[in-house]
């Protein structure tokens, strides 16, 4: 019994976020190919969709950008320490709070692993209408911004048990 229930959190807790993580990897493997190969960053333009390769060297939406070696390596420490702490709190959730740990996981892996490889992570979505650009983001951020909304659902709509 007991040998059951660790069995499926351990497959909930490591499918999702390696599913998310691979998802994110073939995306930003596409826009990135697809960028070389046409030489350019511009990769596909729309009415309210571009698909335009930037490097983000910074955290969310391009925040605390920095050239210097010591900050970048220093925020990819504290990322790396707070994908500790999303680990150990996805494994003590239960329901809706373990599903959305795992999206901001799997995100947050995909993120990470381009920050240590590229030192930058690769954004590409520009959703605009006329003169108003989003933020560019990729598909890992969309899990993370998910995974947060949902934990934020989670707090504001469900009853609190003591």
């Amino acid at each position: 019994m007991i040998f059951k229930n660790i069995k499926k959190i351990f497959h909930i807790s490591l499918i999702f976020p390696v599913f998310i993580f691979i998802l994110d990897r073939i995306s930003k493997i596409y826009v990135i190919n697809l960028s070389k190969v046409s030489f350019d960053t511009e990769l596909f333009s729309s009415k309210y969709l571009n698909i335009t390769l930037i490097w983000n060297e910074g955290i969310a939406f391009g925040i605390f950008s920095f050239k210097e070696k010591f900050f970048y390596n220093s925020i990819t420490v504290i990322i790396g320490i707070l994908i500790m702490i999303i680990i150990l709190l996805m494994l003590k959730a239960e329901g809706l709070e373990k599903y959305s740990f795992t999206m901001i996981l799997g995100g947050s892996l995909g993120n990470i692993f381009d920050r240590l490889t590229y030192s930058a992570v690769p954004d590409f979505i520009n959703f605009h209408y006329k003169s108003f650009h989003w933020f560019i983001f990729n598909v890992a951020d969309i899990f993370i911004t998910l995974g947060v909304f949902l934990l934020i659902f989670k707090e504001f709509f469900t009853k609190k048990r003591d």
